[in-house]
């Protein structure tokens, strides 16, 4: 009797536990199903939880001026598998076959590898398992098309819905500081670099948002949007990835040799600002060179010899000097404490402000001195209305506003004036260096640097930026003139003499500054850190481009006409040749030409095919195997030409190719020298035949 009660008690728990279970069950569903709603007797739809989220659209495209992508959004997808949905009959049938689709569209794991880790997952009961992460659209496509996964999700199991956006730069490298990035933390940061940074709410779009539903095994989505999102959209920058090219690979080869420290290459449109390249390089631990930072934008230095045109500028401006006045450049100058040494330590002797300027003699910083010691805040004033010392305002962050001391001010000293003249004590960036001087190219309009042109959604622009004139007029014209005409003379008797073309004539001025080193003090003779640069525009008369070359730290040379202006003579000629704005169209005139062409004497059979060929008239006044052509204006004429086959022939005025056939087939030899026509022999026409004999043609 015991223990059938305690057989009943273990009954009774078992049940009881059994119906203990099944009410939470019940309660927990309906939980689940009710979670978000008032009323348990609501809707389905409405005891489904939901909730919203967002949907971040694809990022516009950043391209060149003619549509070139620099920055581009790819799509890459994570690849998953449900194995238990597959019917086992296909399934057994169609998983090798699976397996070796795998294969060869990811060929780092084998097809007995994949075919073993699906039957594992399946025999699992799991039902997400990783096939490939990160592949590409195309692989995406090719895997629907495999068996098994033809099936689609529900019959065949595979699960490529997570999406991934990634931004590429086609160019690797090239512009990658100026393209720049966009970033924003879980501190709610935001980090700005380059086009990417400045014109990030341009690019990024509007995010949608989209309902989610909760299910057992988490959230899912359901296509069904309360807000649809805007996609970004794309930037046509000013950058022509052809001068780009251009610039990057001069910039870096000359580094490279230099074995410099950094260097920057910008070429600016002169009448609209528009920068058509810009590049940064600098040297990494690797010995190799790379965009690391915006040196064009955000390093400002002393200018050095470059800023003798400003100098020279505001003297006239003021009326202080004229540049046929003469001083005597001796080599050295002293200020105080300070002495400046000419480039050529033994001077130049009596010579002209103007001939100083073109052999950026130091002697200016005398002249500038002298003209103001008593008012040296003059000078100040005059170099403020050129818009030195201002900041640019460029779209892109970074920008270093430069240095500009003022007399009263505890950086200024009895040497400051004369040497801020030769371009020490005051700083810029190389942008804003090369912002002035397209200012002079440009008739004196002082326009901002700019990296965009337009805005496009689709295919239509939405907005386009004009040019932005910072300062109509930096001078009057009269100065401009004189400095125009002294930027020239640098390049053609001064010290950019070695960078004439002889295609079209460059205006520039050539710097070679010291720079602080590491420790911030100027080394000593022969542990000195020298900045190299080289700044104009060409056509020095219809200027297009303006262009400033600066390399820091070169360890081979150290004169900027040398190290920099060299990069920019080679920038400035492929732009000249490859630029259709310099060059008449081949077909501009189409002009027939009257007179007949140049015709050697030859093989008749050759002579007829090429002029009818050409449908040239010609009078044929007998028929000969070897025949001579007489031209006279618009008059062909073929006359018979005797060839000996018994003597040396007479083969002045044949090709070279009809002369050899003719002595070789009398078993003689020939030596061939020059090319042309035949305008000598060295055995004069009918001597005897001597079999192995040498024959020299000399041709023209």
């Amino acid at each position: 009797m015991s223990d059938k009660k305690d057989l009943m008690w273990r009954a009774y728990l078992v049940y009881i536990g059994f119906f203990i279970a099944l009410i939470v069950v019940i309660v927990k569903t309906i939980m689940i199903q009710t979670e978000g709603s008032t009323s348990l007797f609501a809707a389905t739809e409405e005891k489904i939880p939901t909730r919203s989220v967002e949907r971040y659209p694809r990022r516009g495209e950043v391209l060149d001026r003619n549509y070139t992508p620099l920055i581009t959004s790819v799509s890459f997808f994570d690849i998953h598998m449900d194995p238990t949905v597959v019917d086992q009959e296909i399934f057994d049938k169609e998983i090798g076959a699976l397996s070796i689709g795998l294969s060869k569209l990811f060929p780092e794991t084998s097809a007995r590898d994949f075919e073993n880790y699906i039957r594992k997952g399946r025999a699992r009961g799991r039902r997400y398992i990783t096939i490939k992460l990160k592949a590409t659209n195309e692989q995406k496509h090719r895997l629907a098309e495999l068996p098994i996964f033809n099936l689609g999700r529900n019959k065949g199991g595979l699960i490529d819905t997570d999406e991934t956006i990634l931004r590429k730069r086609p160019h690797g490298e090239i512009l990658k500081r100026t393209l720049g990035y966009y970033q924003h933390n879980e501190n709610s940061k935001e980090l700005r670099v380059g086009i990417e940074g400045a014109f990030n709410e341009v690019l990024a779009g509007e995010p949608g948002k989209e309902i989610e539903q909760r299910i057992s095994s988490g959230w899912k989505k359901t296509g069904k949007m309360i807000r649809e999102p805007i996609e970004g959209a794309d930037l046509i920058t000013s950058i022509d990835m052809d001068i780009q090219e251009v610039a990057h690979t001069e910039l870096y080869r000359q580094l490279k040799n230099q074995n410099a420290k950094s260097g920057c290459v910008i070429v600016m449109d002169v009448k609209t600002g528009f920068v058509r390249a810009i590049s940064n390089l600098q040297l990494a631990s690797d010995g190799e060179y790379y965009e690391l930072y915006n040196h064009a934008i955000g390093t400002k230095e002393v200018p050095g010899s470059t800023f003798k045109l400003a100098s020279l500028m505001a003297a006239l401006e003021d009326k202080k000097i004229s540049l046929d006045d003469t001083v005597n450049a001796v080599g050295k100058y002293q200020f105080y404490d300070l002495e400046l040494d000419d480039s050529n330590p033994y001077g130049y002797g009596r010579i002209t402000i103007r001939r100083a300027f073109e052999l950026s003699s130091n002697v200016i910083a005398r002249v500038i001195n002298n003209a103001y010691r008593k008012e040296p805040q003059l000078f100040i004033d005059r170099l403020r209305t050129f818009g030195i010392g201002d900041s640019l305002g460029i779209d892109l962050q970074g920008e270093s506003k430069p240095t500009l001391y003022s007399p009263g001010t505890k950086q200024w000293s009895g040497v400051s004036l004369p040497i801020m003249s030769i371009g020490y004590e005051i700083q810029q960036t190389p942008l804003q260096t090369l912002a002035f001087y397209n200012a002079v190219a440009n008739n004196g309009t002082l326009v901002r640097p700019q990296f965009v042109e337009h805005i496009r959604r689709g295919q239509r622009i939405v907005k386009s930026y004009k040019p932005v004139v910072l300062r109509p007029k930096i001078c009057s014209d009269k100065t401009l003139r004189l400095m125009q005409e002294c930027l020239k003379g640098v390049v053609k008797r001064g010290t950019g003499s070695a960078l004439k073309s002889s295609l079209f004539d460059i205006a520039g001025k050539t710097g070679t500054a010291v720079v602080q080193n590491a420790d911030g003090r100027y080394g000593e003779d022969g542990n000195k850190t020298y900045q190299a640069s080289f700044v104009g525009y060409f056509p020095a008369d219809e200027p297009l481009y303006s262009c400033i070359v600066v390399v820091a730290a070169p360890s081979k040379d150290i004169y900027g006409a040398t190290v920099s202006g060299t990069v920019f003579s080679a920038i400035a000629n492929k732009v000249y040749s490859n630029s259709l704005n310099y060059h008449k169209a081949i077909n501009e005139e189409k002009n027939r030409i009257k007179d007949a062409p140049s015709i050697k004497d030859g093989n008749i059979s050759d002579l007829l095919t090429v002029l009818k060929g050409l449908h040239l008239p010609y009078q044929l006044d007998a028929y000969s195997e070897w025949s001579r052509v007489r031209t006279s204006g618009s008059n062909i004429s073929i006359v018979p030409r005797k060839i000996s086959s018994t003597t040396v022939p007479n083969v002045i005025g044949l090709t070279a190719k009809d002369a050899v056939w003719l002595i070789e087939h009398l078993k003689m030899h020939v030596y061939v020298r020059g090319s042309g026509k035949v305008v000598k022999q060295t055995i004069s026409a009918g001597s005897p035949i001597v079999p192995g004999g040498l024959i020299e043609l000399v041709l023209e």
